[in-house]
């Protein structure tokens, strides 16, 4: 029998109190909502790592198109104990636990809104180092998260870390760009499609949300970033499926077989089912 959690099993049956919008025949992704231009990045200085961008959408029983959950892990401005964060399976409670990754500190300056706060993890994975800069948005901003991560994709979004005395130049110029959280698509449409950046941008995209397929796919393929996993239904994304995929990329390995796999370890599925849940491989 299949378990899950309870307040991920009542987040994944629904997505809205009404049926969710069919994705468009042509899907377009959106603009920055603060109105202001593309943010166009220069080309990445030379680096000897990789990086990989991780927008986490706060759980948010208030704003979302969701059946609620706890007070707690439903609270979208507070991180500390949401469910996509700081819960037990959330990305940093998750990656903070883990023997894989090492928490780096952050110099200079806090994340502004709707980023509410950002981690920094490193890992060597086959004589590879990795970085990961995850970011956790504000519930209530899930538009402007999913803006941020196509604008990313595209290579039009630019946020600079320095840790551990590294500058980690991520979102539109990391390698990799992840959104994980409520799939936002089924509550509004994409507005339009940003276009590539010129030079150095992510060639891959992950999206753990439900029916990430149907909803991001062909947009990230137009903002020319290759998805390389999504899923085909209802999901819990939980870290450990994050944490899995990014080790599996960096290793040179199949993404999407690293992420059934562990998503039927801990969903205590079968691994047919979980392997008919994700989508797109590398």
């Amino acid at each position: 029998m299949r378990r899950i959690t309870v307040a991920v099993a009542v987040l994944c049956m629904a997505v809205s109190a009404c049926e969710p919008p069919e994705p468009p025949e042509t899907r377009e992704a959106p603009t920055t909502t603060d109105g202001e231009p593309p943010r166009v990045s220069l080309a990445r200085s030379p680096r000897d790592f990789a990086v990989a961008h991780v927008i986490v959408a706060l759980c948010d029983n208030t704003h979302q198109g969701i059946v609620k959950v706890s007070a707690a892990l439903g609270n979208g401005q507070d991180p500390r104990q949401n469910l996509y964060w700081g819960a037990m399976y959330g990305v940093k409670t998750f990656f903070n636990r883990s023997p894989h990754w090492r928490a780096v500190p952050i110099a200079g300056d806090e994340p502004t809104a709707p980023v509410l706060e950002r981690c920094v993890y490193r890992a060597e994975v086959g004589g590879r180092v990795v970085y990961v800069v995850a970011e956790a948005y504000d519930g209530a901003h899930m538009r402007r998260a999913v803006a941020d991560f196509f604008e990313s994709a595209a290579g039009r979004r630019r946020v600079d870390v320095q840790a551990g005395g590294a500058l980690i130049e991520s979102a539109g110029r990391a390698d990799v760009v992840c959104f994980v959280g409520h799939n936002g698509l089924m509550d509004f449409r994409l507005s339009h499609t940003p276009q590539p950046a010129a030079g150095d941008r992510p060639a891959h995209a992950m999206v753990f949300a439900c029916r990430s397929e149907a909803y991001f796919a062909e947009p990230l393929v137009a903002a020319g970033c290759e998805p390389i996993v999504t899923t085909h239904g209802l999901m819990a994304p939980e870290a450990y499926v994050l944490d899995a995929a990014l080790r599996a990329w960096a290793g040179g390995a199949s993404t999407r077989q690293a992420a059934s796999a562990a998503y039927a370890k801990y969903q205590r599925c079968s691994p047919r089912a979980a392997d008919r849940l994700f989508g797109v491989a590398r």
